[in-house]
């Protein structure tokens, strides 16, 4: 029997959106045991690769594949557990294997894989490293595992997880191409000691990830040293010199390729930028997560992170920052030299319509002079006519005089044809109104 519902239909993402928090959870391990690593950065167009290079893995050894869509998965090669999650632009795998070899990170839980397999994934290798997780009763002074682990070089190291385990890393690239990290049970569970490890890796991960941006930095701070240079040059320009057509409308070209410069930067730069924000801002979380406790003699990893990751983050911030400001500034100089542009335009087009009115009248009285001589021609082709006319009656036989009847005429045809030319002039304004 189907229990009744008692909620309404649910949100079609319900139920992804709840298993969110559950996703990617943690491998447990036992002391002693290794882990391995990797994160690849991987294009978009590289994914279906990436997903046939883990499908082939699994066939080759009957374990059931990823779902579709699915951003991580785990299995069992034999003794080794091997985890793959994807991530917004990077994937990682971790490898666990447990006990010990017969040499500190001579049999890491890579070493496991079929051979090749791991060097065949696609993409580029961001970030790799190899784990011992070893008992409280296999700890080891400071200077032996200095020297007999991480090859002597100085350890960041501290008590974590509010003393359940101890913490050691140089945060270097050693010969194999992994760096290192050693883990100290000193009373975990075993979930807690894959999420501590978890933690760990994640922290370098996201901490290469995130300097990704430092060299796009490096790369952009000589080009934004001579915009600025250039901007500053231009404003100046701009102050100095007065309104000229010729001049503004060259400094408008000069401003106007120096904001397309600046925007193709952003352009390039911003979702780098953006990722390094988010990226470090889930390295500081990761560090917190530690929980660390100072060792004697030791640099935490919050310490180490706080010398050497903050200051290449806030250097991209910076470097973000001035690109933004200076996009503001050049829209800025090229709104107030538009402006400019625009006012001497409308002062030209003022003068050009005062001109033009001028213009106007003057044609207006030349067109009142021609209308004038028009009626007097036509006074006198019409008075012309009405000669030929009276002169013509005169030879029938009327007594008429042809120069009176002519002068008595040319007032009244005077008068006709100014009534006509009126009547033609106002019925083309109406034509011009309609």
């Amino acid at each position: 029997m189907t229990p009744q519902r008692l909620l309404p239909p649910d949100l079609p993402e319900r139920a992804a959106l709840a298993l969110e928090v559950h996703a990617r959870p943690p491998e447990p391990l036992l002391a002693p045991a290794r882990a391995s690593h990797v994160a690849v950065l991987v294009d978009a167009d590289a994914r279906a690769t990436e997903s046939a290079h883990l499908l082939k893995l699994c066939r080759q050894h009957q374990l059931a594949p990823p779902l579709d869509g699915a951003q991580h998965w785990s299995g069992r090669l034999g003794d080794l557990r091997l985890k793959w999650e994807r991530h917004g632009e990077f994937s990682s795998y971790t490898m666990l294997l447990s006990g010990r070899g017969a040499q500190p990170f001579a049999e890491p839980a890579a070493a496991a894989l079929p051979s090749g397999w791991l060097a065949g994934v696609p993409g580029l290798t961001v970030h790799a490293c190899h784990a011992e997780l070893l008992h409280a009763e296999e700890e080891l002074e400071l200077a032996a595992l200095q020297q007999g682990w991480f090859g002597g070089e100085a350890l960041v190291g501290a008590e974590v997880g509010d003393g359940v385990a101890l913490a050691y890393s140089d945060f270097r690239i050693h010969a194999d191409g992994f760096g290192r990290f050693v883990l100290i049970d000193r009373g975990m569970t075993p979930l807690v000691a894959g999420r501590m490890l978890q933690r760990l890796f994640e922290i370098e991960a996201y901490r290469m990830m995130a300097l990704l941006a430092f060299p796009v930095a490096r790369r952009l701070s000589p080009r934004i040293q001579a915009i600025e240079k250039s901007l500053a040059g231009l404003t100046d320009d701009i102050a100095r010199t007065g309104s000229d057509s010729g001049s503004d409308e060259a400094l408008l070209q000069s401003l106007t390729r120096l904001a397309a410069e600046v925007e193709s930067g952003l352009s390039a730069s911003q979702f780098r930028f953006g990722a390094c924000r988010a990226y470090a801002e889930l390295v500081r979380t990761r560090i917190e997560e530690l929980r660390e406790q100072r060792l004697p003699g030791l640099q935490t990893v919050g310490e180490f992170m706080a010398r050497r990751f903050t200051p290449a983050v806030a250097t991209a911030a910076t470097v973000s920052q001035r690109m933004h400001d200076l996009s503001e500034r050049v829209a800025q100089a090229s709104h107030l030299l538009s402006t400019r542009v625009g006012i001497a335009r409308e002062q030209q087009n003022h003068a050009l319509l005062a001109s033009m009115d001028r213009r106007a009248k003057l044609q207006l009285r030349l067109q009142q002079t021609v209308e004038g001589l028009s009626i007097a021609a036509i006074v006198y082709y019409l008075a012309g006519l009405v000669g030929y006319l009276v002169k013509g009656v005169q030879a029938v036989g009327l007594p008429l005089k042809p120069e009176l009847v002519v002068g008595a005429s040319v007032p009244l045809l005077a008068l006709l044809a100014l009534l006509t030319v009126r009547r033609a002039r106002r019925r083309a304004r109406e034509t011009e109104a309609h």
